[in-house]
């Protein structure tokens, strides 16, 4: 199941996935001990501060701490950070609406309060709650906690890995094709945006990436000559393109490499700048 959450230069919405239980359960660990040592040094120092205390004052604020901590703490954080925890930003996780906006304090007050109750630390029945909340999670479409559910919100993975320098390969049934074709057409701004849409097109809702695809490979076919072979569908299409885009490049750049190498009058004795690597187009 996935969500919507990052929009491409093309103004195409690209689908973020749902943190699932695993995911989200690893959050929890880091920023339960996060808690857990802001709670042994607060108590520490308070300890020290208050030795001459009676019990009730001491009584009173032990209770404010942990009110604090486990409480007060991560509500101001995902507040702040616009639906993140220590935990979740080190994971790439963000708390979002259920329709794709940023949480309000509302919804981190909710959040707060129920995890406190019966996920985490969960002050009803532990660990019977714990149980019963990962159970949840684990049967949710859409992996909610009772948290989520109660405030319509939900967890997205939103530092997606980078797949611009993924090698982009030649379709055997165009590669014959491919080695005739003209491409004086296409060039760098071009070449970039249809690597760009090849690298993303999994994570794309299917009627953007269909709609966006027909328009590339309309663009593609008034650049080049000659047309593709009669019933090529343009995914195919267009990395074919980039592929023998990038194949000339590699020998041009392994000739001229070559040459220097054998000290051709003419050239300089380094490459310089951009020579030294293959354009990722």
């Amino acid at each position: 199941m996935t969500q919507r959450g990052l929009v491409i230069g093309e103004a195409v919405e690209v689908e973020l996935p749902v943190a699932r239980l695993a995911t989200r359960a690893a959050a929890i660990a880091i920023d339960a001990t996060i808690q857990i040592v802001m709670v042994f040094s607060l108590a520490t120092l308070l300890s020290a501060t208050t030795s001459r205390a009676n019990a009730a004052v001491q009584d009173t604020l032990s209770v404010l701490l942990v009110v604090f901590v486990f409480v007060f703490w991560p509500i101001a954080f995902e507040t702040f950070s616009r639906g993140r925890s220590p935990g979740k930003f080190a994971l790439g996780l963000r708390v979002v609406r259920d329709d794709g906006g940023p949480i309000r304090f509302r919804h981190a007050v909710t959040r707060g309060l129920i995890g406190v109750a019966i996920e985490w630390p969960g002050l009803l029945l532990p660990p019977l709650t714990w149980i019963f909340g990962s159970t949840c999670m684990l049967f949710s479409a859409r992996g909610k906690r009772l948290g989520d559910l109660a405030a319509g919100t939900i967890v997205l993975v939103e530092r997606l890995p980078d797949l611009s320098r993924r090698p982009i390969f030649m379709p055997p049934e165009l590669e014959r094709w491919a080695r005739d074709l003209d491409l004086a057409g296409v060039d760098d701004a071009l070449a970039m945006t249809l690597r760009q849409f090849i690298t993303r097109a999994p994570g794309m809702r299917a009627e953007a990436r269909t709609s966006l695809e027909r328009r590339l490979a309309a663009e593609v076919y008034r650049s080049t000559t000659p047309p593709p072979p009669p019933g090529t569908q343009p995914p195919a299409y267009l990395k074919a393109v980039v592929a023998e885009r990038r194949r000339r490049e590699a020998e041009r750049l392994a000739a001229r490499r070559a040459l220097v190498a054998l000290g051709a009058p003419g050239l300089p004795t380094g490459v310089p700048g951009q020579a030294n690597s293959v354009s990722p187009q």
